[in-house]
């Protein structure tokens, strides 16, 4: 997709309205509305839609704010997506398959990731109608060796192929959600040996959430924002709304914030660098394997 470098002064302009676009469609504000104790209307996403929306058609309008028109359509999408395919899951016949009670971790995250990936093929097919190719919103496995770009506060201060660098820092990040979960959840061996036979489904549920959210929340706020306001701002507007998702996540709460963030930093950092998904997607895959594992076992659970 051919995309239309704003002028220098303009730039400013458009990177202030893409962080104020991306905080209407955040969780932010549910996040204040629910902790202030004012409760959530009925009608709030579809304010956040309809603000959105205007903001596109204005953007449609004025030249200044136009090369913003496709993010806010993007921003937009994931709501209406997300509403859609809530609305599936919604249906007798789906609840009556991974709804009821009693039926389990594996059924209950299985129509998860369902309801997930049906949001995430429903944002594919809008992006494609916006006229990005699929290598625009990252769609691809990428270049494996791709160099990636110095930094030192991270304990890699030369450049170095992602095929070298990918593989160590999965584990090192995985170590460190470890430990995170080992102290919150005090699992027990008992829960452990008892977890280990979900192992083959806790893998695949654990690699459909993470192609779900690489290409929702990754992928197409990039491919939405890249050639606007440049990588860097891109990068972090999309970690910072990944962010805050996981508000009410695992992990949670404001720690859970930083976390997340810091994660959704690096995993479009790996996505910009190799210009596809495949080490975002192992990255993220192998943090959620561990927190799958855990919620499995019961010692961990969303939100606290």
């Amino acid at each position: 997709m051919n995309i239309q470098t704003p002028s220098k002064h303009n730039q400013t302009f458009l990177i202030l309205f893409a962080w104020l676009a991306m905080a209407v469609a955040s969780l932010l504000p549910t996040i204040l509305l629910i902790e202030l104790g004012g409760g959530l209307p009925v009608w709030f996403m579809w304010g956040q839609v309809g603000v959105l929306l205007g903001l596109a058609l204005a953007a449609q309008a004025w030249a200044k704010l136009r090369p913003l028109r496709n993010f806010m359509l993007i921003l937009a999408g994931i709501l209406l997506t997300g509403y859609a395919a809530g609305k599936v899951s919604s249906l007798p016949f789906w609840q009556s398959i991974f709804q009821q009670a009693g039926r389990g971790f594996a059924l209950d995250m299985a129509g998860i990731q369902l309801e997930k990936l049906i949001a995430t093929l429903l944002m594919i097919g809008l992006l494609l109608v916006l006229g990005y190719r699929r290598k625009d919103f990252f769609l691809t496995p990428g270049d494996l060796r791709a160099p990636i770009k110095p930094v030192r506060w991270l304990g890699f201060p030369k450049v170095e192929p992602w095929t070298h660098f990918g593989g160590q820092y999965a584990i090192y990040l995985g170590l460190g959600i470890l430990v995170f979960l080992i102290l919150g959840g005090q699992p027990t061996w008992a829960g452990v040996k008892a977890t280990l036979p979900l192992l083959p489904i806790i893998l695949l549920l654990a690699a459909l959430n993470a192609f779900s959210e690489e290409v929702t929340y990754r992928g197409s706020m990039l491919a939405g924002l890249e050639g606007v306001v440049g990588p860097q701002q891109a990068l972090w507007n999309s970690a910072l709304y990944f962010g805050i998702a996981h508000y009410y996540g695992v992990p949670y709460g404001i720690l859970g914030v930083a976390m997340s963030t810091f994660m959704g930093w690096f995993l479009g950092k790996a996505m910009l660098e190799t210009r596809g998904l495949f080490w975002s997607w192992l990255i993220h895959w192998v943090q959620d394997i561990l927190i799958f594992f855990f919620i499995a076992m019961g010692s961990i659970t969303p939100g606290g």
